[in-house]
C-alpha cells in the first residue's frame, strides 16, 4: 500500500523537486517514509526558520520552488517569516506540514503543537493554502500550489496533511499539467510597440521578474537604445552595458532619468516602496506606461497605458520582434550621467563598503552574492553592478527579514553546485541563524561567509542618531568568530576593512569542499 505521505513525495519528483529542506518530527513521520527511497534530496536545517530561507535561496537561483517540510505548530510559524520574505520577493516556496488528527483540529483541545487555526494563519502570507483531509484532495492541493508558481506572480503556498490522513492509502495521482505560457495579445503588443518605436527618450526599469531574461532584456534595449535601471532583485543584468544602470531608482539621479523619459517599460517590478521611495520623496509619474508583469492584479494596482500580461522571458522577445530598428542616440550618455551623478552624491562613507563589494566581485567571478541587511549591502543596493544574473540578493529591501542570509546562500548553493557562492551578513544579522553554518559543513558546501562585524546594528544606531533618539539596544556584543569557525571546524581569517585585505583573504582561504569564514572589521 502507498500512504498518502509517500505519493505526495513522489508527486513532487514527478514536479521536478530534487531538494527538500527539512526538520523530521513526530509529525512528519510519514513524509520522510516517503523520502527514505525517494531521489530527493534531503538537506536538515538547524531551525525551520533556516529551512524556509533555504528553501528561498534554493528557488531564486533553481528557477524552481524551493521545498520546506515542517512539524505541525511550532515548525510552521518558525517558516512564518521566510514565507513573508518570499511573499515580498516573489519567490516560489512550498511549505508542507502536518497538522493534528482532523476530528481535534479547532477545539482547543491541548493536543501536541496545537494552533487555533494554522491553516487559517498560513493563508494571510501564503498566497494558496490547502489541507489533504482525504486521497482525492492531494492532487488539487499540489496542482494549485504549482500552476501559481507557474502562471501567477509566485509566492509561498502552504499544503498541510492531518496525522489521520498521511498514512491512509494514497490514489495515483495524475502527472503535472503545465499549463502554456501566458502572452498578451498580438494586439497589445503592436500597440506597446508602437509607443516605444516612437519615443524620443524611452527607459525600462527592469525589476526582478527580469532576473531569468537577460539576453532578452538587452535585446530590447539594445533595439531602443533605453538606458535600463534595475532594482535590487534586478541585479547582475546586463553587466558592465553601457545602457545598464544599476543603481537604485529611489536616487534623485534615476528619478530625474524617469522625469526625462517619454515612455517607460516597467518590467516585472511592483514599483515598491523599498525599492522607489526608500529615502524619502515619491517615484515620479511616468508621462507613458508600459507594463510588462506576469500577475493581472499586479498590473490593476498603478495606472498603466499598456499592460502586458505574461513571463518577463516570453514577452520581451515578442516585444523586440515587433520593434523597427532605430539608430542610436543618446541612451549611453543618459545612463552614464545618472550612474555618474549618484555615486557624486552617495555618502562618502559609502565608497569603501562599494569597493569592498567589487573586489569580492572581481576576485570571485560570477559568484552568487547573498547577503543580510549590513553595511555594505545597503551600500550596494543603491549602487552596484553585479555580474551574474540573479546573483545579487538579499533581504534588506521588501518584507526585511534578518538572519536571511547565511540560510539562503545554503540554498543557493545547493541550487547550483559549479558556481561559487559568497554571502556577507552583518554580525547582529549573522546571530540570527549561526547554526546554519553547520548545515553548509555537513553539506560541504563552498560558501564563503563572510561576516561584516561593526559590533552593533549599525544601520539602526545610525537611524535613531539622526532623529535625536538616545541609541538604545544596539550594541548586542558579538561572538567570537573566529571561535565560532573552529568549532564548525571552518577556515578563518579576521581582516581589515579593505579590498585587497578581503580580496586576499578569499584566494587564500577558498577551497572547493566546504565553507570558509572571512571577519571584516568593519567598526
Amino acid at each position: 500500500m502507498t500512504t498518502i505521505g509517500e505519493a505526495l513525495v513522489k508527486a513532487l519528483e514527478a514536479r521536478g523537486v530534487n531538494v527538500v529542506f527539512g526538520i523530521p518530527g513526530v509529525h512528519t513521520v510519514e513524509l520522510y517514509r516517503g523520502l527514505a527511497g525517494s531521489p530527493i534530496r534531503h538537506v536538515t536545517p538547524r531551525h525551520e526558520q533556516g529551512a524556509g530561507f533555504m528553501a528561498d535561496g534554493y528557488a531564486r537561483v533553481s528557477g524552481k520552488p524551493g521545498v520546506a517540510f515542517v512539524i505541525t505548530g511550532p515548525g510552521v510559524t518558525n517558516t512564518l517569516t521566510p514565507m513573508g520574505q518570499a511573499r515580498a520577493d516573489s519567490v516560489p516556496m512550498l511549505v508542507i506540514s502536518g497538522v493534528n488528527r482532523r476530528a481535534t483540529l479547532g477545539r482547543g483541545l491541548g493536543c501536541l503543537h496545537e494552533l487555533p487555526d494554522q491553516l487559517g494563519l498560513t493563508a494571510l502570507v501564503a498566497r494558496t493554502a490547502d489541507r489533504v483531509e482525504s486521497a482525492e484532495a492531494l492532487a488539487p492541493a499540489l496542482d494549485r500550489a504549482f500552476a501559481g508558481f507557474a502562471s501567477d506572480r509566485p509566492g509561498p503556498a502552504h499544503i498541510e496533511v492531518p496525522l489521520d490522513v498521511m498514512g491512509l492509502p494514497a490514489l495515483p495521482v495524475p502527472a503535472p499539467a503545465y499549463a502554456a505560457p501566458v502572452l498578451p495579445d498580438p494586439d497589445a503588443i503592436r500597440r506597446a510597440a508602437e509607443a516605444l518605436g516612437q519615443a524620443v527618450r524611452p527607459l525600462i526599469l527592469a525589476g526582478g521578474g527580469a532576473r531569468h531574461a537577460d539576453a532578452a532584456l538587452t535585446a530590447l534595449a539594445e533595439r531602443l537604445d533605453a538606458p535600463v535601471v534595475q532594482t535590487v532583485n534586478a541585479r547582475g543584468l546586463m553587466h558592465r552595458h553601457p545602457l545598464a544602470v544599476p543603481v537604485n531608482p529611489c536616487l534623485e539621479p534615476v528619478r530625474d532619468l524617469i522625469r526625462a523619459a517619454d515612455v517607460v517599460l516597467a518590467v516585472g517590478t511592483e514599483f515598491g516602496p523599498t525599492d522607489y521611495e526608500m529615502y524619502g520623496g515619491a517615484m515620479p509619474v511616468p508621462a507613458r506606461l508600459v507594463r510588462i508583469d506576469i500577475s493581472a492584479e499586479q498590473l490593476a494596482l498603478n495606472p498603466v497605458e499598456i499592460a502586458l500580461r505574461g513571463h518577463a522571458e516570453a514577452v520581451l522577445p515578442a516585444l523586440t520582434g515587433a520593434l523597427p530598428e532605430r539608430a542610436p542616440r543618446d541612451g549611453a550618455t543618459r545612463a552614464a550621467e545618472a550612474i555618474d551623478a549618484a555615486r557624486a552624491g552617495l555618502d562618502p562613507v559609502m565608497l569603501p563598503q562599494l569597493a569592498i563589494l567589487e573586489a569580492v566581485r572581481d576576485t570571485v567571478p560570477g559568484a552568487i552574492f547573498v547577503g543580510d541587511s549590513t553595511q555594505a549591502i545597503y551600500a550596494g543596493n543603491l549602487l552596484y553592478d553585479h555580474d551574474r544574473p540573479g546573483g545579487w540578493f538579499n533581504a534588506a529591501t521588501g518584507f526585511g527579514a534578518l538572519g536571511f542570509a547565511i540560510p539562503a546562500a545554503i540554498g543557493a548553493a545547493l541550487a547550483d553546485p559549479d558556481a561559487p557562492v559568497v554571502c556577507l551578513a552583518g554580525d547582529g544579522g549573522a546571530q540570527f541563524s549561526l547554526p546554519e553554518l553547520m548545515t553548509a559543513v555537513d553539506e560541504k558546501l563552498p560558501i564563503a561567509f563572510l561576516i561584516w562585524n561593526n559590533h552593533a546594528y549599525q544601520e539602526i544606531a545610525d537611524s535613531m542618531a539622526r532623529v535625536g533618539v538616545a541609541v538604545t539596544g544596539c550594541h548586542p556584543t558579538p561572538p567570537d568568530f573566529a571561535a565560532v569557525a573552529q568549532s564548525c571546524a571552518m577556515p578563518f581569517a579576521r581582516v581589515a576593512m579593505a579590498p585587497e585585505a578581503v580580496a586576499g583573504a578569499l584566494r587564500d582561504l577558498r577551497r572547493p569542499d566546504g565553507p570558509v569564514m572571512i571577519e571584516i572589521e568593519a567598526g
